[in-house]
């Protein structure tokens, strides 16, 4: 194990957040640059080994959390990279973006603040592009088969990364005009910068695959063209139908869904414009939903110079700490405090939007609540406590509901889908039409990044299986699999 009384003698510590003062004033990440390296080895050293690790059991990915925590421990971060890519195509993504299920199924947990997981994961990627580690890894000899990946996010990146490597000519298709999917244009600046990306990209490039942007399939290419050209099709084209709420009002302006509101702003870090064409700047604005989608908008609305940000959230404010009904070692629902956060802004808990007011314009200016309670487990409006907030601006960040079937790529290629609206698939991950796969949210509905990642590395094996007759690719999970962080 790494240090046999870590546990004990060292205290939990994280990586540190620049001020808000300073940070709501420009786009780049949220933490102070090199706060990690003088604590992340004693962070490490915290890990108790255990015989049986929990961690495992919260990662999709079976992450070899202690073997890479050790390697930390001791310094040798070239070894430790090499542990944290045997299970992670991109754990630079990971490290930044998960909500770290691993950390609350840690044994240490039980007692006392878990390991720093996350922050020992991203300092051992960060220090391994810095020191050259992270190489192309071109095959050595190509199969003759051909596959296209439908999305460029977290899913289809793995996906398309294994299946490059194990020597198969790989097209990844993007309707975005970058790639990165909700990466790119979901993930604002401040939570990752979009460099992270980038370097992948380039390493991708250099092992083989191909990249093609303003490509949506179902309507620039049909399936048909894209089934003639290639062996195989997998789609990891993500649930981005968004969740909508349709109450009067709803129609006015200055209303929005969260992933019409921030890939704006991304796109003004990316040069493209000089002001967002929808932006918080000396408006009230409103964020109706509380999870991470809501607090990028929090955030977002800061940098833009909102005059005030309020985010509502339906379901009452979590508690600090475990609840009986989610012990450990699953992932608990707990108060958080995001960055954005910190930042400022109001949380309002148990409140259901009745409607929006409008001027006589048509530009919304009041947001109508009511206060909600449970009763006989249903939701049930508290007579007596309507009122109306200003809101100028409102983004709805209330989750997705599945794949998006208006494009036309699920009835070209014919596909089936599940109860829950997503595209139904066999334990190989394979569709009802043969030779296509899916991976990611289209198969499995709104999730994590490290499910994400996983179920691509898991469909690339399942391609790799159909273009070849064996794979020795890894398949971290199942479709089948529901794993209790989820």
């Amino acid at each position: 194990m790494a240090d046999p009384k870590g546990f004990l003698t060292t205290g939990r510590e994280v990586a540190k957040t620049r001020p808000v003062g300073e940070r709501v004033r420009d786009w780049n990440e949220v933490y102070v640059p090199g706060s990690l390296l003088p604590i992340i080895s004693k962070q490490a050293g915290r890990c108790m080994d255990c015989g049986i690790p929990f961690c495992h059991n919260g990662c999709p990915l079976g992450n070899l959390i202690p073997e890479w925590n050790d390697f930390s421990y001791r310094e040798d971060w070239s070894a430790a990279q090499e542990r944290l890519h045997a299970t992670n195509n991109f754990p630079e993504f990971t490290g930044r973006l998960c909500p770290a299920p691993c950390e609350s199924a840690c044994v240490l947990g039980i007692n006392q603040p878990a390991v720093t997981i996350k922050n020992v994961e991203v300092s051992i990627i960060d220090k391994a592009w810095d020191g050259g580690d992270v190489k192309p890894q071109v095959p050595e000899r190509l199969s003759g088969k051909t596959a296209a990946v439908i999305g460029s996010g977290p899913a289809g990146l793995a996906a398309a990364q294994q299946l490059t490597r194990a020597g198969h000519t790989v097209v990844v298709y993007e309707r975005a005009d970058r790639i990165g999917g909700l990466l790119r244009y979901g993930i604002p600046e401040f939570k990752m910068e979009k460099r992270h990306i980038n370097r992948r990209i380039e390493q991708m490039r250099a092992e083989g695959t191909k990249f093609r942007t303003g490509i949506e399939i179902g309507r620039d290419l049909t399936s048909t063209d894209l089934r003639k050209r290639f062996d195989a099709v997998v789609i990891a084209a993500g649930a981005t139908t968004a969740r909508d709420l349709p109450v009067p009002g709803r129609e006015l302006n200055g209303i929005h869904q969260a992933m019409e509101y921030l890939p704006l702003a991304n796109k003004v870090v990316e040069g493209d414009f000089v002001a967002p064409p929808i932006t918080a700047e000396g408006k009230h604005v409103v964020v109706i939903g509380g999870g991470d989608t809501g607090a990028d908008c929090v955030g977002t609305a800061h940098r833009q110079g909102a005059a005030s940000v309020t985010q509502l959230e339906i379901m009452p404010k979590p508690g600090e700490d475990r609840n009986a009904g989610q012990p450990w070692p699953t992932f608990p629902m707990l108060y958080k405090v995001t960055s954005a956060h910190e930042e400022g802004g109001e949380r309002v808990y148990s409140v259901s939007t009745t409607h929006f007011e409008g001027d006589e314009e048509g530009n919304v200016q009041f947001l109508h609540l009511v206060e909600v309670e449970f009763v006989e487990g249903k939701l049930t409006q508290k007579p007596g406590t309507e009122r109306k907030i200003p809101a100028q601006l409102v983004t709805l960040a209330m989750g997705f509901t599945g794949t998006d079937v208006e494009n036309g790529l699920v009835a070209q290629f014919g596909l089936d889908l599940d109860e829950r609206g997503n595209i139904a698939r066999d334990a190989d991950f394979a569709t009802n039409v043969d030779g296509v796969y899916v991976a990611g949210d289209a198969g499995r509905g709104q999730s994590l990044i490290v499910w994400a990642i996983a179920e691509g590395r898991s469909a690339a094996r399942g391609v790799d299986r159909y273009l070849t007759g064996a794979s020795s690719l890894p398949a971290p999970i199942r479709p089948t699999d529901r794993s209790l962080t989820v």
